[in-house]
This record gives C-alpha cells, structure tokens and sequence, in this order.
C-alpha cells in the first residue's frame, strides 16, 4: 500500500514538472508573437540577397602629349535583371512586360539585341540562316525537344509553345521568342543580368523609371563606350574594343579556372579574379594596343546587391565599388602621326594605279636615343570609328587595309642594306674607307652569273670608294664586299643591326628573315655562291620588316646601341595619381665596331642625301640610303613582277635625334625623298627646341 502511494506521488511530480516546462514555452511564445512582436519583425526583415557586377570604366589611351587618343563615353544600357524580373514559371507576366518594352524600344527606333534566326517572308515562317548554324542555338541545350530535321514552322510553333506565345500574332510572337532564346542563349540567370539595348535615349530611360512597378526587372545602367579623339588616327596600333566571341570566351574561361586552382589564394585574391573574369556579353580588347594592354585598360568590376527583406521590398547598393582601368600613354604624337599618314597616302594615291599590283605602304618613325616610336603609319587604312560597320568591305578589299604593314609585312631591302655591308667590310679589314673597287657596270667574278651595276650617277668605268659607292649605290663595290664576307659574316651583322630580328614592340610583328644556306635548304632550295653576292645588296632571300629596317638605321645613327622598340610611354591609374609603368630604355645589343667604321659610313649616308634635290635647302642635314628591290606576286593567276621602293634615314645627320623609314610598294625609290622630307620638316617644325648641331662625323654613344 505505501508502494503504490509512493508511485503515485511520483506520477504526479512529473506531470506537473511537464506542464510547467510546457506553460513556460508558451508564455515565451506569448512574448515573442505578442508582446515584442514588433521587435522581432524589425530585426526579421532580411530574406535573401543577390550580387551583381558593376562594370569599371575603361582606361583611356593617350598620346604623349597627353591627348587622348581613346577615351571612354558612358550611355544608358537597358538589362533584364533576374533577381526582380518574373520567374521562368510565370511566362504571361514575363510576355507581357516584353512585348510592351519592345514595343516601346521599337517605336523610338532603339536597336535591342536577339537571335536573328526566324522571321516572316509573305506570311510564310522561314529561318533567316542556314540550318546548321539554327542547329548550333537551338539544339545545344536541347529545352524545345526539336529533331533535326525540324522546319522553322516547326521552330516556330515550339517556341510558341515552350514560352506561351499562342494568342500572340506571328510578328510578336517571333518578336518575342528571338529575344528569349537570345537570353536563353547568354545564360541568363538571377545572377547573370541580360543586356537587351544600348545607346537607349535618356527621355525612353525617364519613361521606363516612371512606369517601374509595371516593367518589374527592367533595369537601366550608365555603361561606357569608346569614344575616338579621331579613328584615322593610328588605327592598327591602337586596335579595337568589342564584345568577346566564343572563343575568346573559352580561353579567358580557361584561364580564369587555372588562376583560382592556385591554392594559396586568400579569399579576397578569389573574389579579385572572379571580379576580373569575363562574361559572356562582356567586351574585350581585339587587337594592337587595346588587346596588348587589356589587363591594364580593363579595370576590376565592382559589386551591387539587392536584398529581398521580409515584406518583399528589395533594396539595393554598393558594396564594392569599381576599380576603373589605367589609362596606356602612347609613344606617338598624335597630330604628328596624323601629318605622317597625310604625307604616306599622298604618294600611295599618286601611284596607286600604277601596274597590276595594289600600291601600298608604310613610315615609321623612332626616337635614335630610346627607340620610341614617335609614329607609324600603314597606309591603305581605316577609321575605328566605323570599323565595325564596314568589317566585311575591309575585309575583303584586296588592298588589305586591315593589314599593318609596318610591322607585319617583310620585303627585300634592296640597297638599303648596303651601309650594314660596308659597316661589316671595314671591321672586318676587308678595305679602308678609301679602298677603291672598279665599277665598269658589271660584275664578272660568276662565268655562270653575269650581274651589273645601273650606274647611278654616271659613275661607271670609275673607282669607288666606300663614300662615292654609297652615294651612287654601287652594285659591283658591294657584290665584291660581300663575296669578300662570306654569307654567314653578312649575317651577323645582320643581326647586330637588328635585320631578320623581332624589335620587341608591344604587338606583333614579324621576325622576317637573313638570306641563308641553312634557310634555303630548308625550303627544298640550292645555296648557290652566287646567292652571297645578291644578298649583299638587299637581294636573295632577305626578309625585314619596316620597322626593323629604322631599327637599323637608328643604330647607325645612335653609334651602335640597338634598343628595344616601344609604343607605351607609361602606364597610369585612371586618376593619374599612381605610375603603374615607366618605360625605361632597354638595351639588345651593342654593335661593338669603331667610331672611324661608323663615320665613314655615316659620311657615305650624308653623301647620298646631299645628292638628291629633295634635301637641298633644308634647315637640317639628312643622312639617307635609298634602296629598290624586285619581287613577284601572283595575280588572277599569273606571276607578275615589280619593284618596291625604300628609303632609310636619320637627321640631323651631325646631331641625329629621330630615324625615318619609308617602304612603299610597287614603286621605285626615285621620289622617295621628297615625301622623307616632308616628314622631318613636320616633326621639327613642331619640335623647336632641336640641340645645336655638332661637327660632321661625331658619333654618339
């Protein structure tokens, strides 16, 4: 009996125990719902958030004045952002919103972007492309259970379908559909905005704001352009800015993968790479400086987030904020350059219907003491202002005006490349400077090879000296120096000067090539002595690029030191209040001959710039050798022969300050010189501050 009383005591403790516990949890709950309910709903409030990038503005390129060459304008960008826009469920709310926003970009003639794919020809449907490209945007990720074989009927009514577009008409149907696969296409998601107009007017921006509780992720921002100071001006070496391609996509994609297989990134240096990668509307940088210099243009995006909070308000800032690019500080003058295009097409024009052959060509213009390019110009050419609209006219103009002729394509040299020979004949003890050969305007030394001198100047049955071969551009001196040489000693100092070598300018170029046995060979060919000879005088297979033709010349004139050829001046924060990059000289090599070798040459250059009327009366002397060269090219079949035209100098020729090179195709050189005037005259005219000239033959280190 005392047992049971004793459980039932106990029975009784734990139930209380539990109803006290449980009065507790409720008078708690009370609390929390009733009494600090309004508390607790102002701390509540967050729900969810979402981060998109804002995009930094691009550096600017400059001139080294100063000038900026390519600057960045902004505009008003219409996107769809997914975090506000209707999910894909609710398909009415999302058509509606559209077809009224394209409705009202159409009237305002505001071009959007879609996939051009499908259209109405005399109320039948029809693709606008051939199938396999259809195939490619619609059958990749496979969400509209087409075969392939479907008609664009067939196309057209399984877009209607997957989107809801049945009660719509053909023209807004198809209106809306090229739009949703072109978003379906870029991966629009909640944290991948759509970009759907650019350029929009600001009066159609105000209207879109004013009406924003209907037009529910329709989002403007304020995007940057290129803007051109003038898109004549140098446009194969400032280059182009548009929107990444596929491929290009891939390989930023690729690398921007690598970057973060880093494992001793922190946080913040993946958060850094990730803000740098690319997106697939984003733009790039296609060619000459604008590609070169795309990490430093391109700038570090920002982030904006929108938090969705518990009553459904979103409200939106900044967390991060752009870093903006750097702006590239050119090498080149821009009025300069400019007046050297100016000068190049005049002779171009004059001749350009001269033959079969297309006449075209290039100046390049540097600084002796550091290499800076100064201007370079590839004529004919293009303006980046309307490159875009023009690409497929460009690219099929048989002048190749896209082509950058200066630094990409490779001739002969003629005789240009005799000072380089005499320069070699006199270090290696051949002769003297007064070392006479007899010229009787031919050259005998091959029974099989007969060669002959033109006798500029009248100088056959005479002897030559290495100033008087120069001047009159003597063959027979010159095929019997480089007999003397040896081709592979002629080669070296090829190479000393630069000739057949890259001159490490920022974009590309080509290497060309020295005439060679080995190089020959290579080629299925025969090395014959005979070849020696011929490449002495700019012949055989030599191959140099304009700019390595005043790469030489500059060294010649600079007393022997060969630097590295540069477009860049400094690199600088978009606020110029940090130096990124000061370009300092950097030295290839140094022609290790005499100063008396160098004079003489240089005496010989004088010498033949002092017989061409286009330098007499100047207020500077010139150092000048000119230089043709044959060549053949095939046309409309047929194997056609010309000749190219060059010119290479420096000036002053006592105080040499910059080096000009002119290569013109499908001329001779006869004339050249007038418009090598032309261009000193424009640079000192505008470059008053010219030292004092020193005596003849001084050379400096």
């Amino acid at each position: 009996m005392k047992g049971a009383y004793s459980f039932k005591m106990r029975a009784t403790a734990f139930v209380v125990a539990i109803l006290f516990v449980i009065s507790l949890f409720i008078a708690d709950l009370f609390r929390i719902q009733v009494i600090d309910a309004q508390e607790y709903a102002s701390q509540n409030i967050y729900y969810s958030s979402a981060n998109t990038q804002i995009e930094a503005i691009r550096g600017q390129i400059i001139d080294t004045n100063g000038k900026p060459l390519v600057y960045s304008s902004q505009s008003n960008t219409i996107y769809i952002d997914g975090s506000y826009f209707p999910k894909a469920s609710k398909k009415q709310e999302r058509n509606e919103i559209m077809l009224s926003l394209l409705r009202l970009l159409k009237e305002n003639e505001v071009e959007y972007n879609f996939d051009d794919f499908i259209t109405i020809e005399n109320g039948e449907i029809k693709y606008t492309e051939n199938i396999a490209t259809v195939r490619k945007k619609l059958f990749a990720k496979d969400y509209l259970n087409l075969n392939m074989y479907a008609t664009a009927k067939n196309c057209f009514d399984a877009l209607c379908d997957y989107y809801e577009l049945d009660e719509l008409s053909q023209e807004d149907a198809i209106m809306l559909a090229t739009v949703y696969v072109a978003m379906t296409r870029a991966d629009f998601s909640k944290n991948n905005p759509y970009t759907l107009a650019e350029n929009v007017p600001t009066e159609l921006v105000s209207l879109i704001k004013e009406q924003s509780r209907f037009y529910t992720g329709i989002e403007v921002r304020i995007d940057t352009n290129r803007e051109y100071y003038d898109g004549e001006i140098a446009p194969h070496i400032i280059g182009y800015y548009d929107y990444i391609n596929a491929e290009e996509y891939t390989a930023k994609t690729e690398e921007y993968k690598e970057a973060l297989n880093d494992e001793n990134l922190t946080e913040e240096e993946k958060e850094l790479l990730k803000l740098r990668s690319y997106g697939m509307t984003d733009k790039l940088g296609k060619f000459g400086i604008e590609s070169a210099y795309e990490d430093e243009l391109r700038g570090t995006n920002g982030i904006l987030t929108t938090v969705t909070n518990g009553d459904g308000s979103k409200t939106t800032s900044v967390t991060k904020a752009p870093v903006n690019g750097n702006n590239v500080i050119l090498t080149i003058d821009g009025d300069f350059q400019k007046k050297v295009q100016k000068i190049l097409s005049s002779k171009i024009n004059l001749t350009k219907e001269q033959g079969k052959i297309d006449t075209a060509g290039s100046i390049v213009v540097m600084d002796v003491h550091d290499f800076s390019v100064l201007a370079c110009a590839s004529y004919p050419s293009y303006d980046l202002e309307t490159y875009k609209e023009n690409i497929v006219e460009l690219n099929k103009d048989k002048s190749a005006p896209l082509w950058n002729r200066a630094l990409r394509s490779t001739y002969a040299p003629g005789s240009t490349a005799k000072p380089c020979i005499g320069f070699a004949g006199l270090e290696e003890g051949l002769m003297t400077a007064d070392s006479t050969i007899f010229c009787d305007l031919e050259y005998n030394y091959f029974p099989d090879l007969p060669l002959n001198c033109i006798g500029v100047g009248n100088h056959g049955n005479s002897y030559m000296n290495l100033n008087r071969a120069l001047t009159c551009s003597c063959n027979t001196y010159f095929y019997e120096v480089g007999r003397q040489l040896g081709i592979s000693k002629i080669n070296e100092y090829f190479t000393m000067f630069g000739l057949g070598q890259k001159t490490g300018v920022e974009l590309t170029e080509a290497k060309g090539q020295a005439a060679s046995k080995e190089n020959r060979e290579a080629q299925g060919g025969i090395w014959y002595p005979g070849n020696t000879v011929q490449a002495a005088i700019g012949q055989s297979d030599n191959l140099f690029t304009p700019i390595q033709l005043c790469s030489y010349v500059a060294t010649l004139a600079n007393g022997g030191t060969r630097y590295k050829a540069h477009f860049v001046k400094s690199v600088k924060s978009y606020d110029y209040s940090e130096t990124i990059y000061e370009a300092e000289p950097v030295v290839l090599n140094k022609v290790d001959g005499s100063p008396s070798s160098f004079a003489a040459v240089r005496e010989g250059m004088i010498s033949m710039a002092n017989s061409l009327a286009a330098f007499k009366g100047t207020e500077f002397k010139v150092a000048s050798k000119t230089g043709t060269a044959q060549a053949k090219k095939k046309v409309d079949g047929k194997v056609v022969s010309y000749t190219n035209g060059f010119m290479i100098s420096y000036a002053p020729a006592d105080n040499p300050q910059i080096a000009v090179v002119i290569a013109i195709e499908n001329v001779d050189s006869g004339g050249l010189g007038n418009y090598v005037r032309e261009v000193y005259e424009a640079y000192f005219s505008s470059n008053s501050d010219v030292t004092a000239s020193q005596q003849s033959g001084v050379i400096l280190n």
